[in-house]
């Protein structure tokens, strides 16, 4: 009767795979138990087969996941009670306790998830402290930047090209954990967050509420055990999980973005804007010029606007529609300003004004400088016609996004900035006969101010576009 309920369940578990789905995991789990084409294949040994943590992190996994991470996944397999065995006892992996984990973590209900994941942050039942589930949050932030790597899937983004991805690994990690909360509704910060014990319930509330926790683990199971990674996927929180990248190939350009931040933040973009970001303006490859900056990004659609001051800060804003030159605020409650580092944050529309997106030169009458939240003179991110100068000034907070100061120093200077365009090219852009330089004689002016010829700058854009950056 045990082997009833036992199959039951399995097959239950089985029956949420489509059936080259099934396939895929018995192949993998065939590699895992090193049993994959061997003598005793069609005798009732079959189903018996098991794996060990020594196989999980052999071969398979080796290269693809960090060491910690692998642990994990072991212990969550090993978490699984089946019917009349005592549980936890084995050291081994048994095909139902291998195809259940799969089930729960890739097909599973909020529930399901939770309970894998409260035994991979801790092997024990009861409370956790802070500082394991920090562990945890930081194993599966390095390891999805990892594998995503190791696998090619960073769409034109690599580790070489975007900066050291350690400290945004930390940053994200934090600003997740933020959102624990204890059950009387209390955010532990800093050290104190460490050495709080944490009741179950309250990390299921956590995972409930901060979705990027099962759809990082997702993809980790995925890419990292090579398992139901190729087949088609409902999931589009995976899809645009990274957009890809334009404009960097070949440049030997290094992003202000960190690969964390670039997820963190794409996640926040409307979704429409999700799944691709241009390179428009670096002041390293096109000069630290007011002009320069606006010549590249003037009417080329919704942008991030990363700016990095001297002492190291990085932030900026995302611009919902095309910038344009001209005395009056633009945009609308889609834009928000950010933080990248020391701490990865992003700060949205309060409803307090509409003071989105601000962009001007050249007018004796009107602040010249491209600033974005507050007002005149006392922006939330402000950088100066005469480039290179910038404020951040929130005393206590941006009246418009309710951010705090985000450079070091409220006057700051700038060391860099970057901006991305996100989405697809709008059709102005691309039309190209009817240049956006003959609709606006003040780009034209600027870009002439700047000594470009507008016939280069045209043709040189389209160009970058059509490149494949893969």
């Amino acid at each position: 009767k045990m082997g009833n309920a036992e199959s039951n369940a399995y097959h239950n578990h089985l029956s949420r795979f489509l059936p080259e789905e099934q396939t895929d995991i018995d192949g993998v789990f065939d590699a895992l138990s090193g049993s994959s084409g061997s003598a005793g294949g069609k005798n009732a040994k079959a189903t018996k087969k098991t794996m060990t943590l020594a196989a999980l992190q052999a071969a398979h996994t080796r290269e693809a996941l960090p060491e910690q991470m692998t642990v994990r996944l072991y212990n969550g397999m090993k978490s699984i009670d089946l019917p009349g065995k005592s549980s936890g006892l084995s050291e081994q992996i048994a095909k139902e306790q291998f195809v259940i984990f799969m089930s729960d973590l890739l097909k599973g209900n909020a529930d399901e998830k939770i309970a894998i994941i409260m035994r991979m942050i801790s092997k024990t039942e009861g409370p956790v402290k802070g500082k394991q589930i920090q562990e945890f949050t930081e194993d599966l932030i390095m390891s999805l930047v990892h594998v995503l790597s190791y696998r090619k899937e960073l769409k034109g983004w690599t580790l070489e090209n975007t900066r050291d991805s350690a400290s945004g690994v930390k940053a994200l990690a934090s600003q997740l954990l933020s959102e624990l909360k204890l059950a009387d509704g209390t955010k532990p910060v800093g050290p104190q967050l460490l050495e709080t014990s944490f009741d179950p319930s309250v990390v299921e509330d956590w995972v409930y509420r901060v979705p990027q926790v099962s759809v990082f683990l997702s993809v980790v199971i995925r890419q990292g055990l090579h398992v139901l990674h190729s087949l088609p996927d409902q999931t589009n929180d995976i899809l645009n999980l990274v957009p890809r990248c334009k404009g960097m190939k070949g440049r030997g350009l290094v992003s202000l973005f960190d690969i964390p931040s670039i997820i963190y933040i794409n996640s926040h973009l409307p979704a429409e804007l999700q799944h691709k970001w241009r390179l428009l303006f670096s002041s390293r490859l096109h000069g630290e010029s007011f002009s320069q900056l606006c010549g590249h990004i003037v009417n080329k659609g919704p942008c991030i606007v990363i700016l990095k001051d001297l002492d190291g800060f990085l932030f900026g804003g995302f611009a919902s529609h095309s910038w344009e030159v001209k005395p009056q605020f633009q945009g609308d409650n889609r834009c928000f300003l950010f933080s990248v580092f020391p701490s990865l944050a992003v700060y949205t529309y309060t409803g307090y004004n509409d003071h989105f997106m601000y962009l001007n030169n050249g007018q004796q009458t009107m602040p010249n400088g491209l600033g974005m939240g507050g007002q005149h003179g006392y922006f939330g991110l402000w950088i100066d016609s005469d480039y290179g100068k910038g404020h951040s000034k929130a005393k206590p907070r941006c009246t418009t996004y309710n951010s705090p100061q985000l450079s070091a120093k409220e006057d700051f200077t700038l060391d860099a900035m970057e901006v991305w365009a996100v989405g697809d090219v709008p059709e102005s852009v691309t039309k190209g006969k009817k240049s956006i330089l003959d609709v606006d004689p003040e780009a034209q002016a600027l870009l002439e101010m700047a000594g470009k010829s507008r016939h280069s700058e045209g043709l040189r854009e389209p160009i970058e576009e059509d490149e494949d950056d893969e």
